[in-house]
């Protein structure tokens, strides 16, 4: 140890840190002390040293206990030579305040306190608790006299503590329950809890009584249980019910003994477990209700033997096994499975799926009765251990029931089908017997004039048949008759136990007949015959199915037979009816050649006819038309001679003039016969178009261009009329396919029904639009309306009344117009204004 001739100051063990032993010199602490107190640092649990600061910056370590090896894995030697590598011990994190530290206690000269770790060479980080004193010496050093003690173990253990105490709080805290440390007299010393869950705050509950914040039979209960906690020091708990501005909640209290005379109560909110239990208890008494009243076989078995642990009553009634019989017995022990392997397969689905659902399997009834149910079954788990819950529901009668509809739709197919009363009879035994499994089943037909016979059969070969049996007995006939019209039906189990005729008991003996079942065939109201099923090896009960199986195919028989009797009438109706049609087929066909020979008669006289008067009218007005021109030459020169002539006179003055004629009947008489030209003109065109159709020649024009073009045309007519045209036409109108000439022959006759319908001054307006492809024009004139009938029958072709107002000529006029608009592939009407007159509309398509 190198001793600096400093003052030296060492605190010794068990003196306070201000009573230490300063050594100015050498001179003053002999060798012999140094040597002691050396020893003495160096058995010390930490490190003692000395450290010098000049005011220049400069540091040296002056003295540094043999404890640095043990505490720092350092040698005081190292320390000594270069502080730093103490430094470069520090913890990364720790560095900062070490730093820190010191630069505030050489500013202000006061005693350093430091703790922090550091990372010794080996690895080991360790907690250092690091004090010192610091005095300031004249020259401007300042002395740092400290030791550095080994705290490790301390700051684990209090880290540890910290740790656990956070553990603990954490868990506290995560409690929801209310605790409450009350003393044994029943006082609040303190609480802790949410809020929420505190019906009254903490300072209306500290330091009061039981008495004064519970009702009083709970505040009795509390005391009480406080003070059996004290005295036996056992863990109490209860339960209670207190009001709270929700409702009525209930309660747990956990009562263990926390310090002396004094007791801690946990409490907690059971309301929605004691729910809970209320739901699960009610759910347990449905559950109870539904197994026991469930109409469907219910059972519990263990999963792995299939043990029966409970049936229901459904169960007892369809298996024939009492409860006590099944319970605690497998069903493979009562001869339940009628295939062991069923049980496997069932086992396998609810390993693998979980639940089975509608499995068809045959059980075996205790009766030994096979019957044939779905099976439902889903593992529950009861005490640890799997069972299957199982419910079967019966479906033998369902079966029974679909094969008795397949059976009787196949009948019914095969009766129906057939037109042939033989066969079908035979087919109904047959199947009938097949789906009944009984020894015999005949039809019987009650003949009036040969009484009862039997006429189809089907029969066991073992027992002796009856086809072809006959019965001359009326008496025997008319029991039968009685018992049919009767019940409408013949049940008997044991026929050995009913009261019949000796007749019928003989014929019961005679065919080995111990049951029997028999319904009527009614054909109308009157009994045509029966059909009927024998038991013949034993008695038998009839059930409600089979007997309602034979009555429907005997209802079904019935229905047949009626139809092979209509079938007879109708193929005698048919022969009947073939002949008849024939000689009228032979009459219509000479109507046809007649009317196709009427048809051709009227062609030739039409087109013939049609001709020759065309001809004649055009000689006549050819005629007129010279003598009308002749006419008004005369009377030109005759003016022009300065006298005046009669227009009766004759045109030329020396040719004879036997008749006069006036000007204005020879224009009537040509107006007449131009008429009559025109309309013969439309009753060629007519025909032909009838009998070759409209020929167009189309071409594509503007539409609006043309009817400008055409209302020109038309303007003679109109001034002749005083009648005028307000024309709307929106000049942005498409181009169309039409032919020309035709378009403008129905406007004519459109304009021309209205001129010659309406005095003078009538006015016109066009318009036109686009829609659906169609340009639609309407032509409104302000004249007089017509009826809805006229309107729907203006551009009709039939034969007008004499006296109406449309003549002949225009009649044809407007059916051509009908038959060019749609050669057009257009539609052409009219609509009728009482106020405003007549409103013509057509259409014509756009080109596509």
């Amino acid at each position: 140890m190198t001793v600096n001739h400093t003052p030296v100051t060492c605190t010794r063990k068990g003196q306070r840190v201000d009573e230490t032993l300063k050594f100015s010199t050498p001179t003053d602490c002999p060798q012999q002390t140094i040597t002691w107190l050396e020893r003495i640092a160096d058995n010390l649990p930490g490190v003692i040293f000395r450290f010098l600061c000049k005011p220049d910056g400069s540091r040296f370590v002056l003295y540094v206990s043999g404890g640095s090896q043990k505490l720092c894995e350092l040698a005081p030697e190292v320390i000594q030579a270069d502080w730093q590598a103490l430094f470069n011990m520090l913890y990364p994190e720790d560095i900062n305040s070490f730093t820190e530290s010191i630069s505030v206690a050489y500013a202000t000269v006061k005693p350093w306190c430091w703790q922090g770790r550091i990372i010794t060479p080996s690895g080991q980080i360790k907690w250092l608790d690091c004090t010192s004193h610091l005095e300031l010496q004249a020259n401007g050093d300042v002395l740092w006299d400290g030791l550095i003690l080994d705290i490790t173990d301390r700051k684990q253990a209090q880290l540890q503590l910290q740790a656990t105490e956070r553990r603990y709080q954490a868990i506290l805290n995560a409690i929801p329950d209310l605790m409450f440390r009350i003393s044994r007299d029943g006082e609040y010393l303190d609480l802790k809890g949410d809020e929420a869950n505190v019906i009254l705050s903490r300072d209306a509950i500290i330091g009061r009584n039981l008495q004064e914040v519970l009702p009083s039979d709970v505040a009795a209960i509390g005391q009480e249980m406080i003070h059996t906690t004290l005295n036996t020091g056992n863990l109490q708990t209860c339960e209670y019910q207190l009001s709270t501005p929700p409702g009525w909640r209930d309660y747990e209290a956990r009562l263990v003994v926390s310090g002396h005379d004094e007791v801690l109560a946990i409490v907690r909110d059971i309301t929605e477990r004691k729910q809970a239990e209320s739901t699960l208890q009610n759910l347990a008494q449905k559950f109870a209700k539904a197994f026991n009243c469930s109409p469907d076989p219910i059972t519990i078995s263990t999963l792995q033997e299939g043990r029966y642990v409970e049936v229901n009553d459904s169960f007892v009634k369809l298996s024939g096994y009492e409860r006590q019989e099944a319970v605690g017995r497998t069903a493979g022990e009562l001869n339940i499975w009628v295939d062991e392997s069923d049980r496997l397969k069932l086992i396998q689905q609810l390993q693998t799926q979980g639940a089975v659902r509608n499995l068809v399997l045959p059980f075996r009834c205790k009766s030994g009765e096979i019957i044939t149910s779905t099976l439902s079954a889903e593992v529950m788990d009861l005490d640890g251990v799997p069972h299957i819950i199982a419910i079967n529901h019966d479906i033998t009668a369902q079966q029974l029931a679909a094969h008795r509809d397949r059976i009787l739709a196949e009948t019914l197919v095969r009766i129906r089908s057939s037109l042939n009363l033989e066969e079908i009879l035979q087919t109904t035994v047959t199947e009938i017997r097949q789906f009944l499994q009984t020894d015999r089943v005949f039809i019987g037909i009650d003949d009036p004039k040969l009484g009862a016979k039997i006429v189809a059969e089907s029969v066991n070969p073992q027992y002796p048949a009856v086809l072809d049996w006959k019965s001359g007995d009326d008496s025997y006939m008319q029991e039968l008759r009685t018992v049919f019209r009767a019940n409408r039906m013949r049940a008997v189990a044991d026929v050995s136990k009913i009261e019949i005729s000796p007749q019928l008991r003989h014929i019961y003996q005679q065919f080995h007949t111990k049951a029997t079942l028999a319904l009527p065939i009614f054909v109308g109201d009157k009994l045509f015959g029966a059909v009927v099923a024998n038991q013949c090896s034993t008695t038998r009960n009839w059930q409600p199915i089979e007997i309602d199986l034979l009555q429907q195919i005997s209802e079904q028989l019935a229905i047949a037979i009626q139809q092979v009797k209509l079938y007879q009438e109708l193929a005698d109706l048919n022969a009947s009816l073939e002949q008849q049609v024939e000689e009228r087929t032979a009459q219509l066909q000479q109507k046809m050649q007649e009317l196709a020979e009427m048809q051709r008669v009227k062609d030739v006289i039409l087109h013939t006819v049609a001709h020759d008067l065309r001809t004649s009218v055009i000689g006549n007005l050819m005629v007129l038309k010279n003598l009308l021109g002749m006419r008004g030459e005369a009377g030109g020169r005759e003016q022009g001679a300065g006298g005046e002539k009669d227009d009766a006179q004759c045109p030329m003055p020396n040719a004879p003039c036997p008749i006069p004629v006036s000007s204005s009947i020879i224009e009537r008489m040509i107006q007449g016969n131009e008429r009559q030209l025109r309309m013969l003109d439309s009753l060629l065109e007519i025909h032909t178009c009838e009998a070759q159709g409209m020929t167009l020649q189309p071409e594509m024009v503007q539409f609006s261009h043309l009817f400008d073009r055409i209302i020109r045309d038309l303007q003679p007519l109109l001034c002749q009329n005083q009648a005028s045209i307000n024309n709307l036409l929106p000049a942005s109108l498409p181009l169309v396919m039409v032919d020309i000439p035709k378009l403008q022959k129905v406007l004519l006759n459109l304009f021309t029904h209205s001129l010659q319908h309406n005095p003078p001054g009538l006015q016109f307006t066009v318009k036109a639009k686009v829609e659906n492809g169609m340009i639609r024009t309407y032509i409104q004139e302000n004249g007089v309306s017509i009826s809805k009938l006229e309107c729907d029958r203006l551009f009709d072709l039939y034969v007008r009344d004499p006296q109406a107002s449309c003549s002949t000529l225009i009649s044809l006029q407007m059916y051509l117009c009908r038959q060019i608009i749609q050669a057009h592939g257009g539609e052409i009407g009219v609509i009728s204004h009482r106020k405003r007159g007549l409103t013509f509309w057509f259409t014509l398509p756009l080109p596509v």
